[in-house]
C-alpha cells in the first residue's frame, strides 16, 4: 500500500513538472515573439506592424494592398528606409513606391533614393530605397521637419493593370540610421516624442496605465529616448573655448615684449 502511494505521488510530480514545458511549446498566438522582427503588415496607420531598426520585417500580399510598418526613430539619427518587393514569375507591368510618414502622418520626402520604381513584365523583384532628412530635436510649428518618435512606412503599387489586381506578392523592409551627433543638434527639445498613445500615457497616474491601456506602441531606440539637450556639440564647444583661450595667453606672451623700457637717457 506504501508502495503504491509513493508511485501514485511520484507520478503526479512529474506531471506537475511536465505541465509548463508543455505548455512552452505550444505556438504562440502573435505573428513575432518579443524582439523578433514581423512577418505580416498592417493595413492602416493604426494596424502598422512595429519592428526595431536594424531588423527585416516581412510580409505577404497582393498588388494593390497598402502594407504598413512603423519603427523609431531618435533625434540626430538620418534613417534610410530600403524595400524589396517579390513578384511572381508572370505579371505586367507594376509601379511600386514606398512612402514615409512621420508620428504626425505628415509625408517626409526623400534627400535621395528610388523611391518609385517601375517593374517591367517578368522582372523577379524590385528595390527601392528613401533616405530622410535627419531628425530634429525640436523644430518650428510651421515647419515639416521629422522630429523624434514613431515612422510608418506604407508600400503599393500604383496604376496596377486590372490583370494584374491580387496578385500574390512578398516584401522585405529594412531601417538603418546613420548618427550624424552634433551637426544636427539644436537648441531646443519635444516635451515627449510624437508616439502614438504618449500623450494619454503622459497624463495618466501610474497606477491607471494598465488599467487605461494607453500605451498604443511599444517601440523605442535601445538606449530611450534621447533628451534633446546634450550632443558632442558642447565637447567641441568646450575644446574650442579652451584654444581660444590658450590662443589669447600665446599671443599676449609674444606682444608683451621684455618689460618696461629703461629711463636711462640714450648716451647718458
Amino acid at each position: 500500500m506504501r508502495f503504491t502511494r509513493a508511485l501514485t505521488a511520484a507520478v503526479v510530480l512529474l506531471g506537475l513538472a511536465a505541465a509548463p514545458a508543455a505548455a512552452d511549446s505550444s505556438p504562440s498566438a502573435s505573428p513575432a515573439q518579443d524582439g523578433d522582427a514581423p512577418t505580416a503588415a498592417g493595413t492602416s496607420f493604426r494596424t502598422a506592424a512595429e519592428f526595431e531598426q536594424g531588423q527585416v520585417a516581412t510580409a505577404n500580399g497582393a498588388a494593390g494592398d497598402y502594407l504598413y510598418w512603423s519603427f523609431p526613430a531618435d533625434a540626430g539619427q538620418r534613417p534610410t528606409v530600403k524595400a524589396t518587393v517579390k513578384l511572381p514569375e508572370t505579371h505586367a507591368a507594376q509601379t511600386w513606391r514606398v512612402d514615409v510618414y512621420d508620428g504626425l502622418r505628415r509625408r517626409q520626402a526623400c534627400q535621395w533614393g528610388a523611391q518609385a520604381r517601375t517593374a517591367d513584365a517578368g522582372t523577379s523583384a524590385v528595390e527601392l530605397a528613401c533616405v530622410l532628412r535627419t531628425v530634429r530635436a525640436w523644430t518650428e510649428p510651421w515647419a515639416n521637419d521629422p522630429l523624434p518618435g514613431t515612422y510608418y512606412v506604407r508600400l503599393t503599387a500604383v496604376n496596377v493593370p486590372a490583370s494584374d489586381l491580387g496578385v500574390p506578392v512578398s516584401a522585405e523592409v529594412r531601417v538603418d540610421s546613420k548618427d550624424i551627433g552634433g551637426a544636427a543638434a539644436v537648441d531646443g527639445s519635444l516635451a515627449e516624442p510624437l508616439v502614438p498613445g504618449i500623450a494619454v500615457t503622459s497624463g495618466a497616474d501610474e497606477g491607471d496605465e494598465e488599467d487605461r491601456g494607453a500605451v498604443l506602441s511599444a517601440i523605442e531606440p535601445e538606449d530611450g529616448w534621447s533628451s534633446g539637450w546634450w550632443s558632442d556639440r558642447w565637447v567641441w564647444s568646450g575644446v574650442g573655448a579652451v584654444l581660444a583661450a590658450l590662443a589669447g595667453i600665446g599671443g599676449y606672451a609674444l606682444t608683451r615684449g621684455s618689460g618696461r623700457p629703461s629711463r636711462v637717457p640714450p648716451g647718458a
